[in-house]
């Protein structure tokens, strides 16, 4: 008697077909049998240990999210309803370019500092890797949900050249393509760039097609958060597709969105460049959010020279007067490299996490409604809350267009991805809202896309850029990593307001054949491993 039988479930099984009725079987982890409308047929149906009665809900493939900052939060938060409960089953860890390894003791240190904003300053971890396969290792005594790794190029500079901007040394560049070999030897699927952010944003486009050529030796993607989302945003995205065609290197744009107001209405001219190089050959993916602002670290919104040394390096120039009238000039009026070269608008820099909860006041606030509420400058407020905080603020930045959201999304290499930032006391809503909103909101609402599209686009899709041959498809044989959810009620239920609030309308998520979210509840299973490249 096999293990589970789903009975009367509407199947949309990430192929993008129409969906269809059927009981589905699983055992061992497994999909060992679909049969299709069996009721209708009055053929004999599959009996199990324990069925479940899916009428009314749809059964796909499990939620993969191609760009995720859960780095730690899966070490620390073995619950991890934020993702588990919007039926991800697998999340890319290891994004922009910064994570934890490969690392030695002073890198961890420095990296530890400069994404604090994004994960906590992880005192409540043990760092007991420093490789990318320890790092493995270490998701693999038990995880709430799937996870894959990004070998992080920012990382990998800081740990053999530093933080400084400067052209990397012949040794220090075979050093780097050594510890990416090592990485995607030891299972990453892939590189990330961060080239908004220092360290990474320092390697000229020769360092980083270097080592685009070892990850595609491997059989791994390239995936960068290129030099700028605002002004020059289409020449950061043709930058990044030149340089991975050089490398013969499969891409994977993160967060491919065009803000600002320099890019208003702009989509259409991005993906006609896409389109171009598909058409040519290329092999490019790319992944979004459904939402328009965008979060970062308030840190990494400073000018490049100002970050360079390492985070001890930047609070120094803060604390100093004249370099910290030069950093906000290049903020306010030249236009950052850490801002995307546009001019900082205080009002759209929303502060929504702080390291230190004695700094709570600010949070929910804009930059420019706290400085009002302080009598002083925006860049006063600014100033001080990052030496108070040791770098460790983050800030939603309420930059993005609806129209280019709907444009992008719709793209048949499209994927989706949260990036998703927990850390904070009012995160951005993307982190526990991404699958539902896609699902709730622009299918059902809106008509943005068809049910079976969406599902494809994040399921199948991502799957096939991850080169997994079992996941991401109802199909027999298939890795038993499913969601089921009602079509009529599917909803994100985090807002700006309320941002951790958990989704509606899914009621069971399975990861290996086991319920980790069951009548909408966690069980408390930790049925996820790392998910490595297959040789």
């Amino acid at each position: 008697m096999e293990q589970l039988v789903i009975r009367d479930a509407d199947v949309v099984d990430g192929s993008g077909d129409p969906s269809y009725r059927a009981d589905v079987v699983i055992d061992g982890g497994r999909i060992v049998s679909i049969v299709k409308e069996a009721a209708a047929a009055g053929c004999q149906r599959p009996r199990a240990m324990r069925e479940l009665d899916a009428e009314g809900l749809v059964l796909a493939p499990g939620f993969i999210d191609m760009h995720a900052h859960s780095d730690l939060a899966l070490l620390r938060d073995p619950d991890h309803s934020a993702k588990a409960a919007q039926g991800v089953t697998l999340e890319v860890l290891g994004q922009d370019g910064l994570s934890y390894a490969p690392v030695d003791d002073r890198t961890l240190a420095e990296v530890r500092t400069a994404i604090a904003g994004w994960n906590g300053f992880g005192e409540d971890v043990d760092f007991d890797w420093r490789s990318v396969g320890e790092y493995l290792d270490r998701l693999d005594r038990g995880i709430a949900v799937n996870a894959a790794y990004l070998i992080p190029q920012g990382t990998v500079r800081a740990l053999a050249v530093g933080w400084e901007d400067r052209e990397a040394t012949p040794a220090e560049l075979d050093h780097m393509r050594r510890l990416v070999a090592e990485g995607m030897a030891q299972g990453a699927v892939g590189l990330s760039s961060g080239l908004t952010y220092t360290p990474g944003m320092y390697a000229a486009d020769a360092e980083l097609t270097e080592l685009c050529r070892v990850v595609a030796e491997y059989g791994g993607y390239y995936c960068p958060h290129h030099r700028s989302y605002g002004a020059g945003a289409l020449e950061a995205y043709a930058e990044m597709v030149a340089l991975a065609r050089e490398a013969d290197c499969p891409l994977h744009l993160a967060h491919a969105t065009m803000n600002f107001g320099v890019n208003k209405g702009r989509a259409p001219e991005l993906l006609a460049l896409l389109d171009e190089a598909l058409a040519a050959g290329a092999d490019i993916t790319l992944d979004t959010y459904p939402y328009t602002p965008g979060s970062t670290t308030l840190a990494s919104m400073l000018p490049s020279w100002a970050n360079e040394g390492g985070p001890a390096a930047a609070l120094a120039r803060l604390a100093d007067d004249t370099t910290s009238e030069r950093v906000r000039h290049h903020l306010e009026t030249v236009g950052s490299d850490g801002c995307h070269g546009v001019p900082v608008e205080w009002h759209t820099i929303e502060i929504s996490g702080v390291g230190d909860p004695a700094l709570s006041e600010f949070v929910g606030r804009t930059v420019q409604e706290a400085a009002g509420a302080r009598r002083e400058s925006p860049w006063t407020t600014v100033r001080g809350l990052l030496l108070a905080d040791r770098l460790a603020t983050t800030v939603l930045q309420h930059v993005g267009h609806e129209e280019n959201v709907r444009t992008i999304m719709r793209h048949p290499v499209h994927t989706g991805g949260s990036d998703g930032i927990l850390q904070g006391t009012k995160p951005h809503p993307r982190a526990y809202g991404t699958f539902p909103r896609y699902l709730g909101h622009y299918v059902r609402e809106l008509g943005v896309l068809s049910l079976e599209e969406c599902v494809t686009h994040l399921t199948a899709r991502p799957a096939a850029r991850l080169r997994l041959p079992d996941r991401g498809l109802v199909r027999e044989g298939y890795r038993a990593d499913l969601v089921l959810f009602d079509p009529e009620t599917v909803a994100a239920g985090s807002t700006f307001e309320h941002p951790r609030r958990l989704p509606t309308g899914i009621p069971h998520v399975l990861v290996d054949g086991r319920f980790v979210i069951e009548d909408g509840r966690r069980t408390g299973e930790l049925a996820g491993r790392s998910v490595r490249r297959e040789p």
